[in-house]
């Protein structure tokens, strides 16, 4: 079970497909059709129900031609490595000196 804010995030996931789908003039029986599902699942998808799959999403996606969004779900954080190599880098700047 989703609590309220999980629902909000799915129902405003599915407003977005469904204009993402009008900027594109797409009519919901075509679009359904190009992901490969029914207009109903299409529907379920653009008011946020959370029975839809993953897969379902990444072909949406990929017809909007917007799937490196997906990717950005779980983004990797910075390794703690590169986090040191940046401090080390602003410590070692010599700051320039102005002439008078």
């Amino acid at each position: 079970m989703l609590n309220v804010k999980e629902n909000d995030i799915l129902k405003n996931l599915g407003f977005r497909l469904k204009n993402a789908r009008l900027e594109i003039n797409d009519p919901q029986k075509e679009f359904a059709f190009r992901i490969g599902v029914s207009i109903p699942t299409l529907y379920k998808m653009e008011q946020g129900h959370p029975s839809i799959s993953i897969g379902t999403w990444v072909k949406a996606l990929s017809m909007l031609g917007r799937l490196d969004d997906i990717d950005q779900l779980i983004a990797p954080g910075e390794s703690l490595f590169a986090q040191y190599e940046a401090l080390e880098k602003i410590k070692n700047r010599q700051r320039v000196k102005r002439k008078s």
